[in-house]
């Protein structure tokens, strides 16, 4: 029977009632470094910060093993914005938060995981040395993760512990995703008095909205409009509105083609509106498909089995460090962490979880041991 670790379930609780939303993981960062430096563990800071526009760079703690080898594993320090401060509860072995907040167990579950088996393994060491990552800004563009200096890394494959699903899914293909931005200039003009002197930005917005093919497109992609703003009373016609909206697919291609066709509609509307258009269009981060057969993804299913979990291959829709090691061209592999409904105030994480994914990863270091041999 798994016994859930005291100290890395108190550690959990403390991580997450530190606020760390994008761009304010200092206090987090410095709480990871100091206690993981009071274990006698080597932690360094690169100097990605301000190109990831994080209050931090990439942590790195390095346990060295038995054995000549490195195995890595990654977990980002960041939370989406939340308002108000994060309590945590715990009932019936259950992590939620007390209020209207999120939990923080994205990512903060594996931010306790990974500090508990460094602690174990600075006691005693394993097969393999370990080379644990914490990277800032991963919720809004993996920017960390981008800035990471995958070269300096002594481990030629990782672990990305950040999909919230049941322990057991191994995450083998992941999208790319196209970001636009379009504003609509049009005309303001009196509403009741002059409505025809105006050109309305909103009409034109919701025109190219209307002519867009939204939701699931097919097995693989997806587009959404997630925001319309603007206008400033209801008797103005409208002079501006800001469209923002997204395609994602597992096929790069399809997801330019699709986001294509959005700027298309926005810029159709717009000249039929009578309406000027600024459109910028960003990739947030690259897709990728992982080969079943890679080192990563043998030592994964190895280490499932190990645990008593059924290994599933599954593809998601979301993007995670993963897609930034890999665009890198460094062999990571998304697992999930048993975490559930994240960046919601529904968010938890069982404390069977939390010990499920420390013997998962400590499994895993033992399978890529014997893969090295």
């Amino acid at each position: 029977m798994i016994v859930p670790e005291p100290v890395m379930l108190e550690r959990f609780t403390r991580l997450c009632e530190i606020p760390s939303p994008t761009g304010c993981e200092r206090a987090v960062a410095d709480d990871v470094a100091a206690e993981l430096r009071g274990l006698g563990i080597e932690v360094s800071e690169d100097d990605a910060a301000e190109a990831a526009r994080a209050a931090c760079g990439n942590l790195v703690a390095r346990v060295p093993g038995r054995g000549e080898g490195w195995v890595s594993f990654f977990s980002h320090l960041d939370t989406v914005p939340h308002q108000g401060q994060i309590e945590v509860v715990r009932e019936n072995g259950v992590f939620r938060s007390r209020g209207d907040t999120i939990l923080g167990a994205d990512n903060k579950a594996a931010v306790a995981v990974l500090m508990e088996m460094a602690a174990r393994r600075a006691r005693e060491p394993a097969a393999l040395g370990l080379e644990l990552v914490f990277t800032p800004a991963e919720e809004d563009g993996l920017r960390g993760a981008h800035e990471l200096d995958v070269g300096s890394l002594r481990a030629p494959f990782g672990f990305v512990l950040d999909h919230a699903s049941p322990i057991g899914e191994v995450i083998v293909a992941a999208p790319t995703y196209k970001h636009v931005v379009a504003i609509f200039e049009g005309q303001e003009a009196h509403a009741g008095i002059r409505p025809g002197a105006g050109a309305s930005a909103i009409a034109a917005a919701a025109a190219a909205v209307a002519a867009m093919d939204l939701g699931r497109l097919d097995e693989e992609t997806t587009a959404n409009v997630g925001v319309i703003e603007g206008g400033t009373a209801s008797n103005v016609v409208p002079g501006r509105c800001v469209l923002r909206a997204e395609a994602r697919s597992i096929d790069g291609e399809r997801a330019a083609a699709v986001i294509g066709a959005m700027v298309d509609a926005c810029a159709f509307a717009a000249g039929e509106g009578g309406c000027d258009l600024d459109v910028e269009v960003t990739e947030k981060f690259r897709g990728y498909r992982v080969d079943p057969g890679s080192d990563a993804a043998r030592v994964a299913t190895a280490a499932l089995e190990r645990c008593g979990h059924e290994p599933t291959l599954v593809t998601t829709g979301r993007g995670s460090d993963a897609n930034a090691l890999i665009a890198r061209g460094y062999q990571a592999l998304l697992l999930a962490n048993g975490t559930e409904a994240n960046h919601t105030p529904e968010e938890s994480v069982s404390a069977l979880a939390l010990a499920q994914m420390l013997d998962v990863c400590e499994a895993a270091v033992e399978a890529a041991a014997e893969i090295a041999c």
